[in-house]
Formats: C-alpha cells, sequence, structure tokens
C-alpha cells in the first residue's frame, strides 16, 4: 500500500494558481520532515519546497514568495499551495517524507508517484 500519494495536479495558464496535496499513511508522520519535489522533461529533479516536523520551511529561490508549504498534524497531510503559476513551473511533483527515529533507529525515505503541473497558455 502506498504510504504517500499525491493529488491535485493539472493543467492552468500562466498566473493560476493550483494547490497539491500529498497524503501520508503507514509511518509517523509527525516525525517526517516532508518537501516537494519537482522535475520537468530533461531536467534533474529538484527541490521546491520542504517543511520539517517541526514546522520549519524552505523554499527554492524559483518559487520564494509564490508557493506555500504547510503541513496538518491531525490530517498527515502536507500542502504545496501554488500561486502566480509560470510555464517553467511545468513538471512532475512528489511528496517526499523522511522519517526520523534518531540516530539508533534510524530514517526511512518514502516517495511519491507524482502528479503533473502543466503551465501552459
Amino acid at each position: 500500500q502506498e504510504q504517500v500519494a499525491e493529488s491535485g495536479g493539472g493543467v492552468v495558464q500562466p498566473g493560476g494558481s493550483l494547490r497539491l496535496s500529498c497524503v501520508v499513511s503507514g509511518i509517523y508522520f509527525r516525525r517526517c520532515d516532508m518537501a516537494w519535489y519537482r522535475q520537468a522533461p530533461g531536467k534533474q529533479r529538484e527541490l521546491v519546497a520542504s517543511i520539517t516536523y517541526n514546522g520549519v520551511r524552505e523554499y527554492s529561490d524559483s518559487v520564494k514568495d509564490r508557493f506555500t508549504i504547510s503541513r496538518d498534524n491531525t490530517k498527515d497531510t502536507v500542502d504545496l499551495q501554488m500561486m502566480n503559476l509560470k510555464p517553467e513551473d511545468t513538471a512532475i511533483y512528489t511528496c517526499n517524507a523522511i522519517e526520523n527515529h534518531g540516530t539508533v533507529l534510524g530514517t526511512y525515505e518514502f516517495w511519491g508517484r507524482g502528479t503533473q503541473v502543466t503551465v501552459s497558455s
């Protein structure tokens, strides 16, 4: 069974908005550092935004001030609100979870299958 599952992708015009959601199951979400990555055709995967288990957020320079990452520890979800989308935002967006149990028990990493975001006029 999938432990990380994304939804919310679609096709929008430049300047539009989309909200991506990631649902985590079967892992201890409240100990997970979460992140959204994206990969465009012919390009390497890049980190878009991240939020630690305790709510520290970081963003790629290319999406800063346009995207917002958030998490809901009561629903085991992490969202990516994307505003003022640009054609260069077109990519497959993938949710990543790193379950951190410390140095003794180790960490575990999970990836979703991705959701397509297309920004085109």
